[in-house]
């Protein structure tokens, strides 16, 4: 007889490294695990220990809820349908909704997760400054945008992407009709654009509260990076202003309703202090901020992040109050003209002690695509004594990191990045 009474969990998977563990995630905890996973990240997966694992090209929607049906026919609705990356939260949902599946992320609360434009609202009604924003199904016209808005420049965002994906900051009339011209109005919104320093807050909520917090200053923006400048950020000292981050953050959490989860949300603290919500997701923050975290606070994001969705209780528990933690990032992303070449590279590690992680590319690696926040042409990262001090670090490392690339075409036998 196929046992039906041990929790069932079926997952969705795209990592191939360490993130993608997810047996030891659990920690012994007895169920059944169901793998549904991209080829990339099948090496990561606990194979021998699953149920069953099957690998898709496409993890849509569409494609697996005839799968997932027949997993349920076979062993029982599952306890909880996981996505761990921002492309699979909302499928998972949307099948634990589709199956009554009574574990996990209910389809509402990812709903207020995904769509910018709901976040915003839900932020936005508990009294928090959010952007001025605008459905554009709302606003046929550019004029109509200007006039709801207020003002340019005005940021054009897809509705659901992630990171800077088809983001466009657009400073005129003529630039904004353009724009709205090569869109979707039902899949993208406009916002005010708000100047200021942008900050991201990491963490874990349990049982409505914070469990684990930090906050970072960004050094240079997700956009930047997108147009081929550098991306980093800072650990912020413990003190007032990453008090008064933690708990905004905090209170736009509580406003969407996460009780159980991981989350990485932005911030903007405009010239006059003032902090603006930017967006929140729920999952961990991606690029090296999970690596970072584990390397100074001994806590592994995506675990407590699994473990929250499925209901059980956290890993990682403060032993002592969490103190001072200086570190940093810097990733650079790959060369404007694809496919690039590799000529060059100098690690800054001699120049720069607070490195104390790098990848560099190989001399003559070419890169065939822009790459994402784990790709590029240059990884680090930073542990010192305080936030100014790794600050400092990132842009002195950022002076002296030797980096030449040269346009070509792919050669026999080299390896493709990106």
């Amino acid at each position: 007889m196929r046992d039906r009474t041990t929790p069932l969990y079926v997952v969705l998977n795209r990592s191939g490294d360490e993130f993608g563990e997810y047996h030891r995630f659990l920690d012994g905890h007895p169920c059944r695990t169901v793998y549904v996973t991209t080829p990339g990240g099948l090496p990561a997966l606990d194979q021998d220990g699953a149920r069953e694992v099957h690998v898709r090209d496409s993890l849509a929607y569409d494609d697996l809820l005839p799968l997932v049906r027949e997993i349920a026919d076979r062993h029982g609705t599952p306890e909880a349908v996981f996505g761990q990356s921002e492309y699979d939260i909302l499928t998972a949902a949307r099948l634990s909704a589709a199956l009554g599946v009574p574990g996990g992320y209910g389809l509402d609360l990812v709903e207020r997760f995904k769509d910018k434009p709901a976040m915003k609202s839900a932020v936005g009604a508990a009294g928090l400054r959010v952007p001025r924003f605008l459905r554009l199904d709302d606003a046929p016209s550019a004029k109509a945008v200007v006039d709801a808005l207020g003002s340019l420049p005005l940021v054009l965002k897809p509705r659901a992407a992630a990171g800077s994906q088809g983001v466009t900051v657009v400073h005129s009339a003529d630039e904004l009709r353009d724009a709205l011209g090569d869109v979707d109005p039902e899949a993208y919104e406009c916002e005010e654009y708000v100047e200021g320093d942008i900050f991201h807050v990491d963490g874990v909520r349990r049982s409505g509260r914070l469990h684990f917090v930090t906050a970072s200053q960004y050094v240079h923006t997700c956009l930047d990076y997108a147009h081929g400048r550098p991306l980093g950020s800072v650990l912020l000292d413990p003190g007032p202003e990453r008090d008064e981050l933690t708990t905004f953050a905090d209170r736009c959490l509580g406003a969407l309703g996460l009780r159980d989860g991981a989350f990485h949300l932005e911030a903007i603290r405009r010239p006059g202090g003032e902090l603006v919500f930017l967006e929140v997701g729920l999952r961990p923050g991606g690029a090296q901020v999970p690596f970072l975290h584990v390397d100074l606070y001994g806590i592994d994001l995506f675990a407590e992040a699994f473990r929250a969705a499925l209901g059980l209780p956290p890993l990682w528990q403060p032993s002592e109050p969490v103190g001072p933690r200086a570190g940093g990032w810097l990733i650079y992303p790959a060369p404007r003209e694809l496919p690039g070449r590799v000529l060059a590279r100098t690690s800054p590690r001699s120049a720069v002690p607070e490195v104390y992680h790098e990848e560099l590319p190989a001399i003559g690696q070419i890169m065939t695509g822009p790459g994402s926040y784990d790709e590029g042409c240059g990884i680090f990262r930073f542990r010192g004594r305080s936030a100014d001090g790794v600050r400092a670090a990132v842009h002195t490392a950022m002076e002296v990191y030797g980096l030449r690339t040269e346009r070509a075409e792919r050669a026999e036998g080299a390896e493709p990045r990106g």
